[in-house]
């Protein structure tokens, strides 16, 4: 059978091809393969690539089309898995030495959903240590390159996903954003990132082990592609309660069509200096949107620079311990290691449990503002970023350059820190050969509206060039 997918087809076309017998899983994964092959010593996104075991899984996947079954709603998709989500085809190391052997004995529970609906894993996605920092570097695989800009960083901490997404290594890379971390890189790479609500997708299985406050509350898995209708796709199969994750719900769907549709823009988050090249893709987005039939509104969110302050603060408090390199056994790798020191200088932990416990209060305070305004304007429009993408290892080198980098993303921050659903998605192509994009907030378990949303920005954008 002569395939009719390429490397450039959306994730819901080649699902719909290998179901329907027009294409071979196992013609698929070669594709990918090769390109992986060709692309990725220069980039370095994937670090493990599972050649072997993903061909005998899409032979698995063909054998179930010949004999007239259904292998899923993912059939034959290749995807990428970031270290720091169990697949137990390698060792799950979160981007650090000291976990290079840990091999899981059970896969995550979206791979695990992702596989049974046909998902072919084809290789792992690169990370800094912990996920914690903006940019994707560490002692253990190195630097992941941006493929737009050699210059520029990719983000973090799922760039090694986004990465592989962007150039057809991958056609859905799986990470997770505590702070940015798939929206960020979406918007380096120019490919679509879903922050799902928080509780919306399991996470890890808590086994024995105390998790931090604010990795229960912040930080989410979900999907990155290169269309909305494939985030969407994987979002129905990666959702619902998880036995093992205690925040995992089946959570209330809020339709569409149950939410005034209207879109608030923010321009210049708290008033801030923003780069002419976002405010472009934000305008181009918010005109793609009334074109659409929503109505676009200005708006200034509540309390932005609270949340965003608040955020920085609680998750630096938390790092410092779940972090100290006296409990894990070993240090962590050098970037992390200034990253930690220059972010915990410029915040200020907390060092009282009167203070840790009052910030936590004040989400309520926050929370409600938020709400409010969300019943009559649903859909927050704004940038992911306030500047462009920087230049790597812009996050580092001392309390000037971390306080740069995490005022570049207060709107992004706050959706973390709030637990609100995000896309971020692309506006074209800038003048400096990089894409633009924005992302869309939406209400708690509004992804629906969000996602309609992305798709009538989506349709009216210009492209971003494929990468070959």
């Amino acid at each position: 059978m002569s395939s009719p997918i390429t490397a450039s087809a959306s994730v819901v076309d080649i699902a719909a091809a290998v179901r329907g017998g027009r294409a071979a899983a196992r013609e698929v994964v070669e594709i990918y393969l090769e390109r992986i092959a060709r692309l990725n010593p220069g980039l370095n996104a994937l670090t493990v690539v599972f050649a072997d075991a993903a061909r005998a899984s899409a032979v698995e996947v063909d054998a179930v089309v010949a004999a007239g079954g259904d292998p899923g709603p993912l059939a034959g998709v290749p995807i990428s898995v970031k270290e720091n989500i169990d697949l137990t085809w390698s060792a799950t190391t979160n981007g650090w030495r000291g976990l290079a052997a840990a091999v899981p004995e059970h896969d995550a529970t979206i791979v695990r959903r992702l596989r049974n609906a046909g998902a072919v894993p084809v290789a792992r996605g690169n990370m800094p240590d912990f996920g914690m920092r903006w940019d994707t570097d560490n002692d253990l695989f190195g630097r992941t390159v941006n493929p737009w800009r050699r210059d520029r960083s990719a983000g973090g901490s799922s760039g090694g996903d986004a990465v592989a997404v962007a150039t057809a290594m991958s056609a859905l890379g799986l990470g997770n954003d505590f702070g940015g971390s798939l929206r960020l890189p979406a918007y380096a790479a120019g490919v679509v990132g879903l922050r799902p609500s928080q509780g919306l997708v399991p996470r890890a299985a808590v086994q024995g082990q105390p998790v931090a406050l604010t990795l229960q509350q912040f930080s989410v898995n979900g999907p990155l592609a290169r269309r909305v209708d494939d985030v969407a796709l994987a979002l129905r199969v990666m959702q619902g309660r998880d036995a093992g994750d205690p925040m995992s719900l089946d959570a209330p769907r809020v339709r569409a069509d149950e939410l005034p549709r209207r879109v608030g823009v923010v321009r210049r988050p708290a008033g801030a200096a923003v780069d002419s090249e976002v405010i472009s893709g934000i305008d181009r987005a918010a005109a793609s949107l009334a074109l659409g039939g929503w109505e676009v509104v200005d708006i200034e969110v509540p309390l932005l620079e609270e949340a965003a302050a608040l955020w920085r603060r609680l998750s630096c408090t938390d790092m410092l311990i779940s972090l100290d390199p006296a409990s894990l056994g070993a240090p962590l790798g050098r970037s992390a290691t200034a990253f930690l020191r220059d972010s915990t200088a410029a915040a200020q932990p907390y060092e009282s449990a009167r203070e840790y416990a009052q910030a936590w209060a004040r989400r309520a305070v926050i929370a409600a503002a938020w709400r409010r305004l969300q019943v009559e304007v649903p859909l927050i429009l704004g940038p992911v970023s306030l500047a462009r993408m920087r230049e790597p290892d812009y996050d580092l080198g001392g309390k000037a350059a971390a306080d740069t980098a995490w005022r570049d993303l207060w709107l992004t921050v706050a959706a973390n820190f709030l637990g609100l659903p995000a896309l971020a998605l692309p506006t074209g192509p800038g003048a400096d050969r990089m894409p633009t994009g924005v992302q869309v907030i939406g209400p708690m378990f509004g992804e629906d509206a969000v996602l309609a949303a992305g798709r009538d920005i989506e349709a009216r954008v210009p492209g971003i060039p494929s990468l070959s």
